[in-house]
């Protein structure tokens, strides 16, 4: 096989050789927001399959990895900040590309005041100031000052945000694993205040519970994974840029195996099902719920765990969102405004921006609406993750169809691999899809047009993005024109060499 290495050559001026591969890594796993994403989802995944959460992690992790070795191997031969949106493009065509794009784009847009909403809410809980917490000015006043203030740091530069984020993720494992150790510490003790169970290797069975129940775990287990890709969306400014960014999300979902399912045996094992069941709906509060009975006066600890996870991931899910923007104007996909590149910083400044402006007036408005909304449009996240990380897999196995058969590696890790999570990816969209059409299995609980909120905010957001593309196509052709062909891949492996 051709060497598929090309040496990057940031093209619109975005600071090349600025951070390195552990400060990948570390984007990477602050942008899953672990600790986050485990309160907010280890009640629900208990609820369903009980004591086999850890196991529906573990299977979780899968699909994961397999879509991570395809933006290995796409990084390989094409080191663009846009990653699916340039990957997809050059392999199966525009239009899925600026689908793809799209989807990257509007996934910042719909988490972003989430998870800053979290970030200053556990904080506040940290320092005592529960009263601010219920006043909803006041919260969702320092929300949006938060988003700003992660806004700039994005923009001054890159190596700002990487220390940042550096000190953020030691200090949210550190917390982390604190409780984890007091909480089996306790288990083992016997001083649970809860029906504690002892830890079982049989946890690890994800198919200990099977049927319907193991299905809606594995949905809420995928997307806590969502994330590492931030990594590779810095290829243009990483050193090492054709290999680094894509090992960097391949550990990310290693590391980060390991870390929710040492959480999830502690949790389990501390509460028990039944306390984690019936709590299932306070989401990530669950964690706070828990703080003080694990930790006594120690609880700030794990509040400032998910505090510190939610503000890291605030940072991290902008990159990706203005990323894809500036390659998709670059390349004439969206108004060139969007690529301009700030003189002194070298980052994406108008691109960034935008992105924070429109998630704070997403999350204004929804909030507005009710806070239920607020999580019906978090829950609208898995259509658009599962389709732009299934359609990166699927655009792997296009992109490098005719070397698949050169060798076993190729076939197993480029070509079936990525295929195999694409079809799990697939399964599970289709799957959301389906439970998302009852409006019963919302947080709402309520109809709009006949179905569940989280899928009519889903299929807008889609049909808005049609509707855009198909506008700009008419108003500026130029993107379309370039790329109306699919790239064959033996031609560019040609001219690489």
């Amino acid at each position: 096989m051709a060497d598929d290495t090309v040496d990057a050559v940031p093209p619109a001026g975005l600071k090349a050789n600025a951070i390195n591969f552990v400060d990948a890594l570390v984007i990477g796993l602050n942008a899953t927001s672990p600790a986050y994403s485990l309160a907010a989802v280890i009640g629900p995944i208990v609820a369903l399959v009980g004591i086999y959460a850890p196991g529906v992690m573990f299977a979780s992790f899968v699909p994961m990895l397999l879509i991570a070795s395809a933006f290995y191997y796409l990084n390989k031969v094409d080191q663009d900040c846009g990653t699916t949106f340039s990957w997809v493009t050059r392999a199966m065509g525009p239009w899925a590309g600026w689908l793809g794009g799209w989807a990257i784009a509007m996934t910042g847009v719909l988490v972003v005041g989430s998870l800053a909403d979290v970030a200053v809410t556990f904080a506040l809980l940290a320092f005592g100031l529960d009263s601010w917490v219920d006043n909803d000015f006041v919260r969702q006043l320092l929300t949006v000052l938060l988003i700003l203030v992660m806004t700039a740091v994005c923009v001054i530069g890159i190596e700002v945000s990487s220390k940042v984020q550096n000190v953020l993720i030691l200090a949210q494992i550190a917390f982390l694993l604190i409780f984890v150790a007091v909480a089996l510490y306790r288990v083992y003790a016997g001083t649970s205040t809860f029906d504690f169970i002892e830890p079982s290797i049989d946890w690890l069975n994800p198919f200990g519970a099977g049927g319907a129940a193991l299905t809606g775990a594995l949905l809420l287990g995928v997307f806590i994974y969502w994330g590492w890709e931030s990594a590779v969306n810095l290829t243009e400014e990483t050193e090492d840029s054709a290999t680094a960014p894509g090992k960097a999300a391949v550990w990310s979902t290693i590391v980060l195996l390991v870390t929710y399912v040492s959480v999830g045996f502690a949790v389990v094992a501390y509460a028990g099902t039944t306390f984690l069941a019936d709590n299932a709906e306070e989401e990530e509060f669950i964690f706070a719920l828990l703080a003080g009975e694990v930790m006594g006066r120690w609880d700030w600890v794990v509040l400032l765990a998910v505090s510190t996870s939610a503000l890291a991931s605030t940072q991290t899910t902008i990159i990706p969102a203005s990323r894809t923007a500036l390659s998709m104007a670059r390349r004439q996909a969206l108004p060139q405004h969007f690529a301009r590149i700030h003189p002194r910083f070298h980052t994406p400044d108008v691109s960034t921006w935008w992105v924070a402006g429109i998630a704070i007036a997403w999350y204004v408005v929804v909030n507005r609406i009710s806070t239920n909304a607020l999580f019906d449009s978090l829950t609208a996240l898995s259509l658009l993750i599962a389709f732009y990380y299934a359609l990166t897999g699927v655009a792997c196995a296009v992109y490098y169809r005719r070397h698949l058969t050169e060798s076993v590696h190729n076939f197993v890790l480029i070509g079936i691999g990525p295929l195999v999570g694409a079809g799990l990816l697939t399964w599970l969209l289709v799957k959301s899809v389906s439970d998302m059409s009852d409006p019963a299995n919302s947080y709402t609980g309520t109809s709009w047009l006949g179905l569940g909120p989280p899928l009519v905010i889903g299929i807008g957001i889609a049909v808005a993005g049609l509707v855009l593309m198909v506008v700009w196509r008419l108003m500026a052709p130029a993107f379309w024109s370039e790329h109306a062909g699919v790239v064959d891949p033996e031609l560019v492996h040609d001219k690489e060499s």
